[in-house]
């Protein structure tokens, strides 16, 4: 017990410091090609997905009072600590040119305030009349206006990120409230931050509450006050190991590591019940509190030992994966499940030797008449009706098995989110008013130093091709590269009218050229087309990227829509001079959720091969082995079925499920084939015999077991998150249907296997 605290110590002031997790590219492996384009994109022009979007729609922007009130919120905005730059219509420049020189100069477009309307409404014209900034920083059609807020990358990878994001929405809703304008927020520094939010205040909320459910279900059911006690501090100390080995680890609270600590209360309570279980029924049978602690640990610590292994393995094979939000995942699941064991087999024996005597209202339960007639219904199941079991079986199979072929593979950046969470909805605005703000990177590779000067022309104008063909798309805003830039050029150079903005031609190239070789600009007033060339074309003027912004298409959508941009680009660029690579935070996300998904996918059949392992060295027999496993594929079928009819995707919130299923529900089934085994070797009692009595034995520690685990995952359904809410009722679900097919099919097809043998072989010890 000492021992037990002294650790739980070193591990709680470990787990006071975990941090939750802001990088969301881990999900690919280091070695992965396209995380290393990635980098090497990030590396030479700088981050992507660091652009936060306010939006708001009116008529009235530029009258005299509001404007000013928007430049001042600009002014505010820029002042907070991590906004690095802010592109929006105050702060728009104007490149005009110097007659006597023929030079071009950025000039502000707008004054840091207005005394008179007419002054502005000239200014405004003059901004209009600039095609550049069209559905960039306004959309003519429905009088929507964007301010981008790029924000430092450190800021963003830090819990800094919600204070900073947290500034910038009370200035933007202060400015909104003023003036009655319903304000929109966006972007992947916006999104991220509000989904880690929300993660890490329901890891809290769903932590306390699968505690509160746990501790009333205990408590109806041993109607002790000590008993309940006690499987909360196995549960609880349980939590604290496992944020503390995140911690110890170097890890940090993800979107799936979220889960596990109310993960280590649903799976730690079924221990307890069934030690108490166990406890109680010796404790009746000899009235000797030693003797049942010796007889209790004697036939549930191999069984629990097991029950944890397996459920351990069914998390921890994610340690195999590539990916490491999985690795992380799976280690510190499948450590804290076996810890739960030691903390199990440590703190309850030692506890229930100092604790007084169990008295008679402590095992009424054993007794109860309500679960005795519903165990008497299935043992008859069970005997009698075996055929139209395993008929009923059959059907519900072959619907599950049509309805997994209607299952399709597809998730978003925001689908785990309710459709009138602020988030989604904004995000929607952005889409419908620009066409997104889904970071979509290109580069273009001359593949020599200085390409891009000696075929400018040339090169740009497969670049301005590639561009119309995206903005094209309705999905796909209108790309940013230097190409406008030099558009912008072109049309100030020729007077400033807008019938000149276009691609300069050959005649063009003398005024042109020198703009390519633009150095960094410090005003913060004179950044707009200095920063798109600095911005967009590395120091060797051998690459250049194109800037797109979409819609949040999924990804299943999100490939076709790729692999169409690289068609094109593969007619406009010959491969021999040019290497055109599609990267950014889109594909990033595409190429992470195929990672985990399939990572899943393959750690289920791992977890599957290497339970039934140990089945097998359990049981030393091929046929429970097979009687074993069964029961257990046929609910992941089941739920799999359910998915496909419903029409819930597999996304990596979603598969999950199937993982923790199995790794729960094959408890059920080692608990009742292991009492099965200790019945047989007991006794010369026949099969059926023995089936009866794990049936009346076991069957109480099941349901009750069952209870507290489809309680403790129902409230999962509570989420804001889609994919935890489906991950509470599928799994809810499947427990459901591995209770039942454990306790009704089990028993027949142990029958069916064994119908004349009087006695079967032990278990290993």
């Amino acid at each position: 017990m000492f021992i037990l605290v002294a650790a739980t110590a070193f591990m709680g002031y470990h787990a006071s410091k975990v941090q939750m997790s802001y990088d969301f590219v881990r999900a690919i492996p280091t070695d992965n090609p396209k995380y290393v384009e990635y980098q090497t994109f990030r590396k030479t022009f700088g981050e992507d997905g660091n652009l936060l979007v306010i939006g708001i729609q009116t008529d009235s922007l530029f009258d005299k009072s509001i404007f000013n009130d928007y430049i001042e919120l600009n002014k505010q905005i820029r002042q907070i600590h991590g906004v690095e730059q802010i592109l929006s219509v105050p702060l728009s420049v104007n490149l005009v040119k110097k007659d006597t020189l023929e030079r071009l100069n950025a000039v502000p477009i707008f004054k840091d305030r207005y005394s008179n309307q007419s002054e502005l409404d000239s200014d405004s014209r003059i901004f209009f009349g600039l095609p550049f900034y069209q559905d960039l920083l306004y959309n003519p059609t429905t009088h929507a206006y964007l301010m981008g807020i790029n924000i430092n990358k450190n800021v963003l990878n830090s819990a800094e990120r919600n204070i900073v994001v947290g500034a910038i929405t009370e200035a933007g809703n202060a400015f909104g409230g003023r003036h009655a304008f319903q304000m929109h927020y966006s972007g992947l520094p916006l999104i991220r931050t509000n989904l880690a939010t929300k993660e890490a205040a329901e890891m809290k909320g769903f932590l306390i509450a699968s505690v509160v459910l746990s501790a009333l279900i205990l408590l109806l059911f041993f109607r002790s006050i000590t008993s309940m006690l006690l499987s909360l501090a196995v549960v609880l100390i349980g939590v604290v190991f496992s944020l503390g080995t995140m911690v110890l680890f170097g890890y940090k609270i993800t979107l799936l590591s979220a889960v596990i600590p109310p993960l280590v209360v649903v799976i730690g309570i079924p221990n307890c019940i069934y030690f108490f279980n166990k406890y109680h029924t010796a404790y009746r049978e000899t009235g000797n509190k030693k003797v049942a602690v010796y007889e209790m640990i004697r036939r549930m610590g191999v069984v629990t030992f097991f029950c944890n292994l397996t459920a351990a393995i069914g998390f921890g094979v994610f340690a195999l994966t590539a990916s490491a939000i999985l690795k992380e995942f799976g280690m510190v699941a499948g450590i804290n499940i076996m810890l739960l064991f030691l903390i199990s087999v440590m703190l309850i024996p030692a506890a229930l030797t100092i604790i007084p005597d169990p008295k008679p209202r402590h095992m009424r339960y054993l007794s109860n008449k309500w679960l005795a007639a519903i165990l008497n219904k299935l043992e008859i199941w069970s005997l009698n009706h075996r055929s139209l079991i395993y008929g009923v079986t059959v059907v519900v199979v072959i619907i599950s098995v049509l309805g997994m072929f209607r299952l399709r593979s597809e998730g978003f950046i925001v689908d785990d989110l309710p459709k009138n969470d602020p988030v989604y909805v904004d995000l929607r605005f952005f889409e419908t008013n620009f066409k997104g703000v889904m970071p979509l990177e290109i580069v273009v590779d001359t593949r020599r130093k200085n390409g891009l000067r000696s075929n400018m022309l040339q090169t740009f104008d497969k670049i301005d091709q590639l561009s119309k063909y995206i903005a094209a798309s309705p999905v796909m805003a209108r790309p940013l590269s230097v190409v406008e830039g030099l558009k912008f050029v072109r049309q100030a150079y020729y007077g400033g009218d807008s019938a000149n903005f276009a691609l300069p031609n050959q005649f063009d190239v003398s005024f042109v050229a020198p703009y390519i070789n633009m150095k960094s600009d410090t005003s913060a007033r004179r950044t707009i087309f200095t920063r798109l060339v600095n911005s967009f074309i590395d120091s060797n003027r051998q690459q250049t990227r194109i800037s797109v912004n979409m819609a949040d298409v999924g990804s299943k959508r999100l490939p076709e829509i790729l692999n169409n941009i690289r068609s094109k680009s593969t007619e406009l660029f010959d491969s021999a001079k040019y290497n055109v690579k599609l990267t950014g935070s889109s594909v990033t996300f595409l190429e992470g959720s195929t990672f985990i998904i399939n990572g899943l996918t393959q750690s289920i059949l791992w977890a599957f091969l290497l339970i039934a392992a140990c089945m097998l060295y359990l049981f030393r027999s091929f046929r429970i082995l097979l009687c074993s496993l069964i029961p257990n594929v046929i609910p992941l079928v089941i739920t799999a079925g359910v998915m496909g009819w419903t029409g819930v995707r597999l996304k990596p919130s979603t598969v999950l499920v199937f993982s923790v299923a199995l790794g729960i529900a094959i408890d059920i089934t080692i608990r009742f084939l292991v009492n099965y085994k200790q019945e047989s070797v007991q006794g010369k009692s026949s099969v059926k015999d023995n089936v009866v009595k794990t049936i009346h034995t076991t069957g109480i520690s099941i349901i009750y077991t069952s209870l507290v685990l489809i309680a403790g995952f129902v409230i999962f359904v509570f989420s804001g998150f889609g994919g935890t809410k489906a991950l509470g009722w599928l799994t809810s679900l499947t427990l459901v249907m591995a209770t039942l097919t454990n306790l009704i099919f089990l028993p027949a097809i142990i029958m069916t296997l064994n119908p004349k043998r009087k006695r079967s072989p032990g278990i290993k010890k």
